[in-house]
């Protein structure tokens, strides 16, 4: 599926499942079905999904420049306890409740450039699949039923283990289980769940209830890609036990394996060096991110950082990514009037041949299990030869083609190098000259947190200040 012309080398991705590198071969030809765990939509969503989120979209957004008709599909878990807890607590229907959230959700990854799902199935809306599936795991001896519950039997299931490697003997004497006396086995997790006094509740031939969380994804997997799965992606954390039981299930279900070809996870987020919980009262909201407008800095970032590896959130991090960003949006900015130098036509070829080394690491990397870091690596090599030439010229056309290979390639990883418009007007011109004699003013005086109010209130507004020696220059973020 490589683009025509000369031939390149395949892309190849890192499979948990086999954790090892293979290259790529979609089912079908042409096409890729990817499945990607979404939000449990209890409460706000916080940087770690907007983490997630974007490593799958660059994932998506690689594929389709490759070629593939990518149907992407990425499901909303709208029931369960915290959701019930939240809407009651809230005086709204859990229908109301998720409803405002997923708005949300939406208005925050298309403020990420995150491109919209093909389908974004809601637990609540594949009930009738949901309970088809169960009825045939218990038909063909994978499941039981338990005082109106349903419970999948993982020892019936030769391959349990598989994907977290783990032998089903070592999961007893390790892991933390439920232990409830309707099970047979403490290993065994549920599918369905009977309804308590005032939750929401579906009609089964086993209670009145709601689905398992494990089970919705299988369903909705199996009803939105007919089964066909070459990527299933989502957090490290979900491994086990949610893509454990996953697997099981659907394999269990189907008789076939691979449930899905290539298992995708992405490394967890930490702030400052430690885990983000509401527990340690250290969550950022995906919505103070973009309040501040950095949302694109945000999404660098995050690309910084190989997807299988964790990321490390910090300010200064997320300051050094907006800082980048400004050099590759500088990059972009228009060529001034052409100013002919001895040995500008060579200049010009360097610049050629340097595009073209670019676009060749650049691809190089992303073919490598899409090593982001590596790709940004060379966009930011091109686009310090682009503001280089542009104080010692090259020819400006040279800059212009430059300049294209640099976008073309940014677009490809979702990163807007345009200018963002924003609603300051030319009547404010005069307004921010005058609050830079005051921050001028203020510095001179020592006043410096005062004047630093005065910076931060800006870049709020999408105006950046660039202190310099000539003095403080402003530009439109």
């Amino acid at each position: 599926m490589a683009e025509s012309g000369d031939e390149q080398p395949q892309l190849r991705i890192y499979n948990s499942l086999t954790r090892t590198k293979h290259p790529f071969q979609s089912i079908e030809d042409g096409k890729v079905g990817m499945y990607v765990c979404g939000v449990t939509v209890y409460d706000d969503a916080h940087i770690g999904h907007g983490m997630s989120s974007i490593v799958f979209d660059v994932i998506r957004r690689y594929l389709l420049h490759l070629g593939y008709d990518v149907r992407y599909a990425q499901n909303f878990t709208d029931i369960d306890d915290r959701i019930i807890d939240r809407a009651n607590k809230a005086g709204v229907s859990v229908n109301d409740f998720t409803a405002r959230m997923i708005v949300d959700w939406s208005t925050e990854i298309e403020a990420l450039n995150i491109l919209p799902a093909t389908v974004n199935p809601r637990a609540t809306d594949e009930i009738p699949e949901i309970v088809e599936m169960i009825s045939a795991l218990i038909e063909r001896g994978h499941a039981y039923e338990s005082e109106g519950d349903v419970y999948f039997r993982v020892r019936s299931f030769p391959g349990y283990g598989k994907l977290s490697h783990r032998a089903v003997d070592d999961l007893i004497a390790g892991t933390r289980v439920d232990v409830i006396e309707a099970k047979n086995d403490p290993l065994d997790f549920a599918l369905w769940k009977v309804a308590k006094p005032g939750e929401p509740r579906w009609d089964s031939p086993w209670s009145q209830g709601r689905p398992g969380w494990h089970i919705e994804c299988s369903a909705m997997c199996m009803h939105h890609l007919n089964g066909i799965v070459d990527i299933h992606g989502g957090g490290r954390d979900l491994i086990f036990p949610h893509h454990e039981n996953e697997i099981a299930q659907s394999e269990a279900y189907s008789g076939k394996a691979p449930y899905a070809k290539f298992w995708l996870h992405n490394g967890m987020l930490q702030l400052n060096g430690e885990k983000m919980s509401k527990s340690l009262g250290n969550v950022i909201s995906l919505a103070e991110i973009i309040a501040s407008n950095r949302a694109a800095a945000f999404r660098l970032q995050v690309l910084q950082t190989h997807y299988r590896a964790p990321l490390n959130f910090t300010r200064a991090s997320l300051d050094a990514a907006e800082a980048g960003l400004s050099r590759l949006r500088a990059a972009m900015l228009p060529v001034g009037s052409e100013h002919p130098r001895q040995h500008a036509e060579s200049s010009a070829l360097s610049l050629g041949k340097l595009a073209t080394s670019v676009t060749r690491r650049f691809h190089e990397a992303m073919l490598d299990d899409f090593d982001t870091p590596s790709a940004l690596a060379a966009l930011f090599d091109l686009g310090r030869a682009i503001n280089r030439g542009k104080s010692d010229p090259f020819s400006s056309t040279a800059i212009r083609v430059a300049q294209s290979t640099l976008a073309g390639l940014a677009d490809i990883l979702g990163i807007d190098l345009l200018e963002p418009e924003l609603a300051t007007t030319d009547d404010a011109e005069p307004l921010i000259d005058l609050l830079l004699l005051v921050r001028d003013e203020l510095r001179s005086s020592g006043q410096f947190a005062t004047a630093d109010l005065i910076r931060s209130g800006l870049l709020d507004q999408g105006i950046v200040l660039e202190d310099n020696q000539s003095g403080t220059t402003w530009r439109r973020r």
